[in-house]
């Protein structure tokens, strides 16, 4: 394993562990969302250099566009939250209720 699949690895573990240990707001939860799509895209994109093919250049414009789609789901819902709860903590958020 290089140091570069090392620093993926461990880019997208420890945002997975702050997804799963830091669930106060939901600002912190799509940021933890963000910087494993970000992981993954930069995963993504040095995998065809470092295999040297060709082909698999697409998939990192993919990603960019699910990433992207993403985040301004996530923005909307945060605002809707928001406005409805007056904040963005999760505790408050009831989904048991209409």
């Amino acid at each position: 394993m290089t140091y570069l699949h090392l620093s993926f690895y461990s880019a997208f573990t420890l945002s997975g562990l702050g997804m799963a240990f830091h669930r106060t707001h939901l600002v912190s939860a799509l940021l933890c969302l963000e910087s494993m799509m970000l992981s993954m895209y930069v995963a993504l994109t040095m995998w065809p250099i470092q295999m040297q093919a060709p082909i698999f250049t697409l998939l990192p414009i993919l990603m960019l566009t699910f990433s992207a789609c993403e985040a301004s789901t996530g923005l909307a819902l945060l605002v809707a939250s928001t406005r409805t709860h007056g904040s963005d903590h999760l505790h408050n958020f009831n989904l048991l209720q209409c």
